[in-house]
């Protein structure tokens, strides 16, 4: 029997056309059976966007970079510093970067159309083997094997694999190219993204709701729950650091600076803080200031990045002159559009709660 036919494949798109997501980047099946064609484009910042981050946090950034910047030429065009605010809140801010860069490079070596293959796709800057074959599927029917998160869970279970992540990608992998028939592979994948979001859910899957649980080697044992299989959690370490919130008296504004180009949260806004990174603590105490300031302390702020956790002294000062070192002043109106990751709206919250004058 040819993939195409394959009674998995079948029975999932059935399911898929049925029970399809509305997503805003997404081509509904019955309009795609209608001839109508993914946007590359909308594809492409969808899956960048989607890295690491939840569908739920996606879509509100997902709808102001498609009202801001309609096309790919229009992001090319953008400044990087209005493509850094948009993204801010989003996390991953190398992503931010590299999507710009992208596009510069499709608007520039490519005349604004994305290339067409998933080879072709891996060459542009910030695009990997999962983004190369989900864009190449997705906006134009390449049978590439597309796997995520959500993915691997579903292949795992339907294989009941006892090898563990990230040891068992390659089988999953293997597998998903084994599944992905050449009729239909864009829908065909992100049917198995839905399945692995909605039913075959990493707690309480709902088995009983599941369109090929026939083929569910883990289902029929009863021991869905216990795949995928992971390595023990390595200890996540916390790191320590201080960050300093110059406030001007006049008027509220916080002294802001951009971060290096390299390292963590490079090229974003952030009040002056001290040199933490995942593998060291930075300075802590007001002895760790950028500059001289009667500088008093609001009290701690925690974040948590992927690999370690972050606790972070929050000293204040209100001054009159402007500090001596490099950045600008940011009033309260201009700061939803400053560049600021989560960490530092977490500092400017408690450092401008700390007193009655400070702007709400």
């Amino acid at each position: 029997m040819s993939i195409n036919q394959s009674p998995f494949s079948r029975e999932l798109l059935q399911w898929y056309d049925r029970h399809a997501r509305a997503l805003p980047w997404r081509v509904p099946p019955a309009e795609r059976a209608a001839g109508v064609r993914p946007n590359a484009y909308r594809v492409w910042l969808s899956e960048i966007m989607l890295q690491q981050t939840t569908v739920a946090a996606v879509k509100s950034y997902f709808e102001r970079f498609v009202n801001r910047w309609p096309e790919v030429g229009h992001l090319a065009a953008a400044p990087e510093a209005a493509v850094m605010g948009e993204w801010a809140g989003l996390g991953y801010y190398a992503r931010a970067r590299n999507l710009h860069a992208c596009a510069r490079t499709v608007s520039e070596r490519f005349g604004g159309e994305f290339p067409q293959t998933a080879a072709e796709l891996k060459t542009l800057p910030g695009i990997g083997d999962y983004t190369s074959a989900a864009i190449a599927a997705i906006a134009f029917d390449e049978p590439a094997a597309v796997v995520d998160g959500n993915v691997e869970r579903v292949v795992t279970r339907l294989l009941a694999l006892a090898t563990p992540l990230p040891s068992a990608k390659k089988a999953i992998r293997t597998e998903v190219e084994r599944l992905t028939p050449h009729l239909r592979p864009g829908d065909f994948a992100q049917a198995m993204m839905d399945l692995g979001a909605t039913v075959c859910t990493p707690t309480r899957p709902a088995c009983v709701l599941c369109p090929v649980r026939a083929h569910c080697r883990a289902a029929a044992a009863g021991t869905q729950e216990q795949f995928p299989v992971k390595p023990p959690k390595a200890a996540v370490p916390t790191r320590k650091g201080a960050a300093f919130v110059a406030v001007r008296r006049r008027d509220g504004a916080v002294w802001l600076r951009r971060r290096t180009e390299k390292g963590m949260l490079s090229g974003m806004s952030e009040p002056p803080s001290s040199a933490w990174n995942a593998r060291a603590d930075g300075a802590t105490g007001a002895g760790a200031a950028p500059f001289a300031a009667a500088w008093r302390l609001c009290g701690p702020v925690a974040h948590g990045f992927t690999h370690f956790k972050l606790d972070l002294e929050v000293w204040r000062a209100d001054v009159d002159a402007d500090p001596p070192i490099d950045g600008w002043w940011s009033r309260s109106a201009d700061q939803a559009g400053e560049a600021l990751p989560t960490l530092m709206r977490k500092v400017l919250k408690s450092a401008l709660a700390d007193s009655a004058d400070s702007l709400s």
